[in-house]
This record gives C-alpha cells, structure tokens and sequence, in this order.
C-alpha cells in the first residue's frame, strides 16, 4: 500500500493551551503552543486501531493495530485481534505492509492480544501484549513479545504483570532510529496503574474495562536494555530524594510519576524528542473515546510534568468526537524536532490508522 500526499489548501487548528480547572499540571516551560494542520490528515486501514510505533535498524517504522485486517484491509477482511505493519519512506510519502497478521500479509498469527507499546533495540523488536485469557478477564495479564526478525515471528517470555498487581496496559518510551539518542542504557515502561473495571465512562456501546481510569494514577518501571527479558532486571520508581529517582524492587514501594484526578485513559504513549530535549506523554482524561486528549512533557521519564495540552474536545469541525489513543512516530519528527506526525485512533469512524501533521511553537 502507497501513500502520497499533496498538500495545496492549509488548515491549521491552533490549539491553544486550555488552562482548565482540572489541567492536573502547570503550563509546559519549553512548548508555548501546538498547532495540528487538519488539511494533512489520513485515514487508512479501517477497523484496525491502536497503532503504538517505533523507528527500528533497518530505518523502517513498525508499529501495532488491534482488529481488523491492518493495510488493505477492514474490519472484516483480513481480520487479526492484534498485527504488525511496516511502515517505508516518509510523513507524506509512504509505503504500508503487513508483516504479521492481517490481509495479504508476509506471514500469518493467530494470536488473541492487543499491544499499545513497541520497541527496537540493538535490531530486536519488544513489545508488551495485553493477553485475552477469557470474555470475562481480558487484559489481566501483560506479556513481553520479541523478535528478531523485524516481526516475522514472536516469541514470548514465560512471566507477566497482572491487573491484580494494579497494573494494566503498560507502553515502553521510544526515542530516535533503534534507541538511539537515549539518555542512558535503560528502557522505561510505563504502568497503568488499575483501579476499576467501570470507571466514569458512559460512551456508546460501553465496554467496562476500556474505561479512564480515576484516580490517574501512571506508574514507571526501568530495566537495562539487555536485561528486558528478565522479570527480577525491573525496578520501580519509587519517588525521589534530592531530586534523584529512587528504583526498587518491591513493587508495593512504587509511587505514580504520573497523576490526574481527572483520571487517565486505559492506553498511553511516550517517546523522547531528542531535539527539544522532553519527554512526552500523551493520554486521555475525564472520559473515554470522547477525544480528551492531554498532551504533558517533561525533562526526564519520571517528570516533574508540565502541560503542553489538554484539550476537551480535541479534532472538533474536524473529525467525530471519539478518538482515544495517540502516538508521535519519531522518524517523521523535522530537523528541529518542531514538526511531527502523531499517529491516532478512535472509535467507529476514527476505528483506523490515522495520521496528522502538527508544530510544537517553541522560543527555541
């Protein structure tokens, strides 16, 4: 599958920060405002979502949809609970194959799963899979998945984290092509931390454990990235003391790197933008699929966090109010790490592989 684009009339959305009651953090110090250009939105594969991404060796991106048949497929033709894709060329300029699962892919799966983080490292591809286990237990336990073979084929490690540990949905921070530009030898993911089945959601076609999650609550473990197979490698953070992080083992010591009263979507992403030199996290608030989409940076992975966004009805005269799941993919950032592409998704009409331009505005 090919995409180009050919960019003549320009919408620009500015989105002013909204400085709500509820913004759970102070304004951003490096991003004064963000700008998203609606005239270079794309929808792709519909009924696949998710779409978690990263930028591997051989230059390629790869990145994770959930349903669906993934590129060239619907919701109903090629058809996989969970799918790789590779993405080839550029923003506006790119090719879409499917590598593992979907219709007409390079190699078939039949594994029930969903998967909101992906990761390479030294050519190895990871990524943490919520594991279906029965209709009435879905995500309880999450699992590491790795390949060598740029997704060909999975693996899976013999250990996991459970919902009733508090965890749920974890997302692994991405930085530059195959880690490169990452600050320290050590692989960040972040934990949803799990606090009910219900939640204050009240959306269409309800389903109870994809709900935001209030209090938010964002919890952060780190493993050295040649020991990411080894369950007893992670550590957890568990605050500060001088402003250095303490890590421990016991994960009944964690602290939250990440809260909001208003609560946090059921799925995150963060990823490290070498050349403004943050740390971004994005998620959802107050509740899900409504396009609630919080934007929050900060100078390392366990903050201190400040708001870049957070906006209550995110893509309004655009698109339909029901999106909930949003990616930057680095190798498509500009030079000067201004200019990025952020992969979304959402429900219904948004249930795709979408993407948009955008422009953090900086006094850089």
């Amino acid at each position: 599958m090919s995409v180009k684009l050919s960019i003549i009339i320009l919408l620009i959305a500015n989105a002013t920060i909204v400085y709500s009651q509820n913004m759970p953090y102070p304004p951003s110090p490096v991003v004064n405002n963000i700008e998203f250009d609606w005239s270079t939105h794309i929808s792709l594969a519909p009924g696949s979502d998710n779409w978690p991404i990263t930028w591997a060796d051989d230059n390629k991106q790869y990145t994770v949809w959930g349903d669906g048949g993934g590129f060239d497929g619907t919701n109903k033709l090629g058809r996989s609970s969970i799918g790789v894709a590779r993405l080839e060329g550029n923003w506006d300029d790119f090719k879409a194959f499917n590598v593992w699962g979907g219709h007409n892919s390079e190699n078939n799966n039949n594994l029930i799963a969903k998967s909101y983080g992906i990761i390479s490292i030294d050519g190895i591809l990871y990524m943490w899979c919520g594991m279906f286990q029965t209709d009435e237990d879905q995500f309880d336990q999450a699992k590491i998945a790795y390949s060598d073979n740029h997704g060909a084929t999975w693996e899976f490690v013999d250990w996991n984290f459970t919902r009733e540990e508090g965890i749920m949905m974890p997302t692994v921070c991405n930085f530059d092509k195959n880690y490169e530009n990452a600050k320290d030898d050590f692989v960040y993911t972040y934990l949803i931390r799990f606090q009910s089945y219900e939640g204050p959601d009240n959306y269409e076609d309800k389903v109870d454990w994809l709900n935001c999650q209030k209090p938010g609550l964002i919890d952060l473990a780190r493993v050295h990235k040649d020991s990411i197979l080894v369950q007893n490698a992670y550590s957890f953070f568990g605050g500060t003391n001088n402003d250095k992080p303490i890590w421990t083992k016991n994960l009944n010591e964690r602290l939250p790197v990440f809260e909001n009263p208003d609560g946090v979507g059921w799925s995150i992403n963060v990823s490290y933008n070498s050349k403004l030199e943050r740390y971004f996290l994005t998620t959802e608030h107050t509740e899900s699929h409504r396009g609630n989409l919080g934007i929050f940076d900060a100078p390392e992975p366990w903050g201190p966090w400040t708001t870049v966004l957070y906006d209550n009805s995110w893509g309004e005269g655009f698109i339909p109010l029901n999106t909930f799941y949003w990616n930057f993919a680095n190798k498509w950032l500009s030079k000067d790490g201004k200019n990025f592409s952020l992969i979304f998704t959402g429900r219904k009409e948004n249930d795709s592989f979408n993407q948009i331009r955008g422009k953090f505005i900086t006094d850089k």
